[in-house]
């Protein structure tokens, strides 16, 4: 695959990397004296320098016939140096920051480059916002290489979203500069069951030579994850259990074992290869998902390596997941993810293989990170205005709108909740008795239990679903956001009705974001005036907010590990056990339509 992340394409240099390697012209730096992590061979070499030159490395060994008068010498003074860190799986769009700023919060914690999957804004945008945030990565260092949305909706038929994309849409945004293949395809039922649309854009990928990247959600490895993976689904960062990693790698498939925010899968799915004496070349470590604050506060994948080395995963090892193994994953192993002759020089410093804090990041060559700091400027973002007010729900939120009406002639009604799983991505659906007052279902702080609610906010539709969740705690108040996996519309949960309206006004008169209130008072508000999903200020002002707004819900009763998080998935269809969109109740296990009562 032919890459437009590095300062000149390889074909371009040959004979400077040829004449640099043997001395004959010098390079430009020359890395003396460091401990290479070679990702290779899985060792560590002493003594060894990395000459440089035209953003890629020419000389891996002793270079002092590589240095010139002019050349710039780092000394690493016995420090271990590796590739950089590659994410082979992240939405920036929950990070609720830009492209730049994100670049700015990941590069100083050794993060080169990221295989983004802009879907969240283009469920709200559609292509031209994929376009937007292609155009902002192009400003930073960090190599922000994109995926093309394959599920706009999620799951057609089950929700309405602010665009659409299909095989035709692939087959266009496959030619622009930057796309390194499909994003994740959610939409596995239609896989397995040979849907045209869907396997339109499989084909459409694999036509222009790209990698397709999975979500595989449902705890099987027998024939559908085969009908997956053969119709040339090369990834997916699903698993929740060991044996779906370990069956994951059997089938050639990479597993992306995820660590984020809220989604701690890794502890439990990297047992796959702790307790299995196996070859782990498909194994990836991925955030997915990451909040401003984990990244001000805990660092990117240095803070997921560090994590998985304290489960006891050889460091080595832990380094190859982020490097030589997601390069080689979307086939840019020739070009990026080691520290070997040819490669972009994409290297990152530090001094404790098992408890790595990066002192310094180069990329292409470049130092561009030192001490958890850029070294190089990066200017303020430039979205265009077709990414700005994204709320057009059509009529005003009341209270009234949140009315539930029971069963004729009822005092409670069995009803169908979702109950959450804390720091996992499933859910329960469990069949609870709700007290019913004056003809009114009512949520029941008492067995924790809010109401919920999911308005269109795209095309003025006027559609909604109400039902009822489990498992955050909430004594009091409500909550809103408009970051709502994945069609991003306006969710509104809470303990009652009239704060429910004052948090959806709230962000509807804002431009969506996220907000909590209580006592009708709102006591907490993250703007993300960009799509309802992204803020253009940096990452520590996003991550302010952010901890003021978790102060509020824990004002509130909520107890979980970042419950926004855990809150946005409640409308994604694509997700067991049963999900709330604004089309209302999903059983995702069957894929059809539920009643909210199950009397």
């Amino acid at each position: 695959m032919l890459n437009k992340f590095c300062k000149k394409p390889l074909y371009d240099i040959t004979r400077t990397m040829a004449n640099v390697a043997m001395g004959v012209e010098k390079a430009e730096t020359v890395i003396r004296n460091a401990k290479l992590v070679n990702v290779c061979t899985a060792e560590i070499q002493e003594g060894i320098d990395v000459a440089i030159a035209e953003g890629r490395i020419a000389l891996v060994g002793d270079a002092s016939h590589c240095i010139g008068d002019d050349t710039k010498i780092i000394d690493a003074a016995g420090q271990y140096i590796a590739p950089g860190f590659m994410d082979a799986h992240i939405h920036v769009e929950s990070a609720m920051i830009t492209v730049s700023e994100y670049a700015r919060a990941v590069v100083p914690h050794g993060t080169t480059g990221i295989f983004m999957d802009p879907h969240e804004i283009c469920n709200v945008c559609g292509p031209e916002g994929v376009k937007a945030m292609i155009e902002d990565g192009r400003r930073v260092p960090l190599k922000a290489m994109s995926n093309v949305p394959s599920c706009v909706p999620a799951v057609a038929g089950f929700e309405d979203t602010g665009s659409h994309i299909g095989p035709e849409e692939v087959r266009e945004m496959m030619t622009w500069d930057g796309i390194m293949g499909l994003g994740e395809m959610m939409s596995f039922p239609n896989v397995l069951g040979a849907e045209p649309n869907i396997h339109g854009e499989l084909a459409e990928t694999l036509k222009a030579d790209q990698v397709i990247t999975g979500h595989y959600s449902v705890p099987e490895t027998g024939p559908g994850l085969n009908a997956y993976i053969a119709s040339g689904v090369r990834c997916c960062h699903e698993s929740t259990r060991a044996e779906d990693v370990l069956e994951r790698m059997r089938h050639g498939m990479y597993a992306l074992m995820r660590y984020g925010s809220a989604w701690h899968d890794m502890p439990v799915i990297i047992r796959a290869i702790l307790d299995n004496d196996i070859e782990d070349r498909f194994a990836c470590l991925i955030s997915d998902d990451t909040h401003p604050d984990t990244l001000v506060s805990d660092g990117h994948l240095d803070h997921i390596i560090r994590c998985a080395v304290n489960e006891g995963l050889d460091p080595i090892k832990a380094i190859q997941y982020v490097t030589i193994n997601p390069a080689t994953c979307f086939r840019m192993d020739h070009e990026m993810g080691s520290i070997t002759p040819g490669k972009c020089a994409d290297i990152v410093f530090f001094d404790d293989l098992n408890d790595i804090r990066v002192t310094r990041t180069i990329i292409d060559g470049d130092i561009v990170a030192e001490n958890g700091e850029m070294t190089v400027e990066i200017g303020q973002s430039d979205f265009p205005d077709s990414v700005y007010n994204t709320m057009h729900v059509g009529y005003e939120i009341t209270p009234d709108s949140f009315k539930i009406a029971a069963p004729d002639g009822k005092d409670s009604v069995k009803t169908r909740i979702m109950e959450i799983i804390p720091n996992h991505v499933g859910n329960y659906e469990r069949i609870i008795d709700l007290p019913v007052k004056d003809g009114f279902v009512e949520a029941d702080a008492g067995q924790d239990i809010m109401k919920m609610a999911v308005f269109e906010r795209h095309h003025e539709t006027g559609t909604k679903g109400l039902g009822f969740l489990k498992g955050f705690g909430f004594k009091k108040g409500a909550m809103a956001q408009t970051v709502s996996h994945d069609a991003h519309n306006l969710l509104v949960a809470g303990t009652n009705d009239e704060d429910m309206a004052l948090a959806a006004k709230t962000l509807v008169d804002c431009g969506g974001g996220m907000c909590a209130v209580a006592d009708g008072e709102v006591l907490a508000l993250v703007p993300l005036p960009i799509a309802g999903l992204m803020n253009d200020q940096p990452a520590e002002e996003v991550a302010g907010m952010i901890n003021k707004l978790d102060a509020a819900w824990k004002e509130m009763g909520c107890v979980i590990n970042s419950p926004y998080m855990t809150m946005a998935l409640m409308a994604l269809a694509c997700l067991p056990e049963i999900r709330l969109t604004n089309r209302g109740l999903v059983d995702c296990r069957t894929f059809q339509f539920i009643d909210l009562f199950a009397e």
